[in-house]
């Protein structure tokens, strides 16, 4: 395993509100694959650390990392926090020689509702309402080479039903603070952009998805994968029997979660 270095960095300020993103670098000569990572945590809480356990699993073995903080549901509604990825994915490919970065690939890693997040973005990267009009980054668009969804909200229509037919109220509050109106879930949908054949681009995906997950009904991993092949897009699936919700990052020791993370790094240089 390589040692690796990490660093705080501010990539976005808006106001006085201050984006910031930790880069993993591994202490590696030449180039590597590197992944912008954008956590979940229902819209409106946690931060750029929630997956840590990943990042260091990724820059101890050669893959690099920066992972974003964005404008959380209390602070911003869809798309704006969209727009705070959208915005951190251009601005590392900008930055990355500065950085001492040299990326052979660029990819997405989405957790939860940060897979809404970075979906769009490995989906729609030049969309409109999702780039902001920056002057240093002109000529830069999002696209990424690959994109990981873990435990992922890739419908948050068929989400937000699930959580009302439950009566999870936490959920359903959630989905109300991010999303200023229920149509705006059809919008910001990744399956259902998929599905209206709105993809503008279609990366390589993998999606790891437990089906004891109480937080996202998990056949609907298969729904997408099925969709997105349909439409011309490659996806590998990885099921985890009796695996709740997160079950890699609360239970990194677990040998599913082993096998998961090794899964997520075969990916990645399968690409290469």
């Amino acid at each position: 395993m390589t040692r690796t270095a990490e660093e705080n960095i501010l990539y976005r300020k808006i106001g006085k509100l201050e984006l910031m993103g930790t880069l993993y670098r591994p202490d590696d000569d030449g180039p590597a694959p590197f992944v912008i990572d954008v956590h979940g945590g229902a819209w409106g809480s946690g931060d750029r650390l929630n997956n840590q356990v990943i990042h260091r699993f990724f820059a101890q073995n050669g893959i690099g990392v920066f992972a974003l903080d964005f404008r959380l549901s209390s602070q911003a509604e869809f798309p704006n926090p969209v727009a705070d990825v959208n915005y951190g994915v251009r601005w590392f490919k900008k930055h990355a020689s500065s950085l001492n970065v040299e990326a052979s690939l660029i990819g997405g890693l989405g957790s939860s509702s940060g897979a809404q997040q970075m979906g769009l973005i490995a989906l729609q990267p030049n969309e409109e309402k999702y780039v902001v009009a920056e002057p240093s980054l002109e000529g830069i668009d999002a696209r990424i080479d690959f994109f990981i969804a873990c435990w992922p909200i890739l419908d948050p229509v068929a989400r937000y039903q699930m959580a009302r037919e439950t009566e999870k109220a936490r959920l359903i509050d959630a989905h109300n603070a991010y999303f200023s109106e229920e149509e705006d879930m059809t919008v910001g949908n990744p399956y259902m952009v998929v599905q209206r054949g709105s993809a503008a681009h279609m990366p390589p995906m993998v999606i790891i998805q437990g089906d004891a997950d109480q937080n996202v009904d998990h056949f609907r991993a298969d729904m997408f994968a099925k969709c997105y092949r349909e439409l011309g897009g490659s996806v590998e699936v990885h099921k985890y029997v009796g695996q709740p919700h997160a079950f890699i990052t609360n239970n990194p020791e677990d040998p599913d979660s082993e096998d998961a993370t090794e899964k997520l790094k075969d990916f990645i240089f399968s690409l290469i």
